[in-house]
């Protein structure tokens, strides 16, 4: 008998909102093995077609300004990391609703999908990798052991968004980000390719009533159960 090697990788999906980022970055730092905000690529090239007012029409040139971006992900001692676009900082500029919805739709197009999954493949090492966004589970490592599928009512995700807002010192409205939600969960699901759906082997979890240390504990005791107390051999 011969040990199968179990490839550590965790891939966490789900729209926005649901706590997949904090909860991805917790289930990392507990198991001491690499993150990819892997989202934080989709609006990276969003922002940086904004910013040299490129057409966001044309898939050929998103495309091509996705795989030509000069970023960098820098690792702080708190363990999250800083970003930086062009030698410049830019954490706080991507997480922006602006953003966000310039992202979602640049990447409904399967040329700039494509431009980032090598980048985003390239991130696993054995060390072990944890992985938030869309098509973690489904697309770019579809031979992930553990598959997360992190859901939560639109209600509740604009509440979180409007309070981080709120905390941020910007004022926005309730119902405006509940639209912003809903239109932008239809346009993930809908689209052609690697639309927003749970791996058919995914674990799915709905966090509307969850706090984000219960998420943790139910993914990590996923991640055990996998990991650390199941052994794989074959002939």
């Amino acid at each position: 008998m011969s040990i199968k090697p179990v490839k550590k990788l965790i891939t966490i999906d789900g729209p926005s909102g649901v706590g997949k980022g904090t909860a991805s970055l917790f289930v990392a730092k507990a198991l001491n093995w690499d993150w990819l905000d892997s989202g934080a690529l989709y609006r990276l090239t969003a922002l940086e077609a904004q910013n040299k007012n490129l057409p966001l029409g044309d898939p050929i040139i998103m495309a091509r300004l996705a795989l030509n971006l000069d970023v960098k992900f820098v690792e702080k001692a708190s363990g999250q990391q800083d970003i930086l676009l062009n030698g410049k900082m830019v954490g706080d500029l991507i997480r922006s609703e602006t953003c966000g919805n310039v992202a979602s739709k640049i990447a409904a197009y399967p040329e700039v999908r494509d431009a980032l999954m090598a980048r985003q493949r390239a991130f696993y090492t054995d060390k072990g990798l944890v992985t938030d966004g869309r098509d973690m589970g489904t697309i770019v490592f579809p031979e992930a052991p553990v598959k997360i599928f992190l859901t939560a009512n639109p209600r509740v995700r604009a509440e979180r968004r409007w309070k981080q807002l709120q905390a941020q010192g910007l004022g926005v409205s309730i119902t405006d980000l509940l639209h912003e939600i809903e239109v932008r969960d239809e346009r993930d699901r809908t689209r052609a390719v690697a639309p927003l759906i749970p791996a058919v082997d995914a674990l799915v979890i709905d966090t509307s009533c969850m706090n984000i240390q219960e998420v943790e504990v139910a993914i990590l005791a996923r991640a055990h159960e996998v990991f650390f107390c199941v052994s794989r051999t074959t002939e």
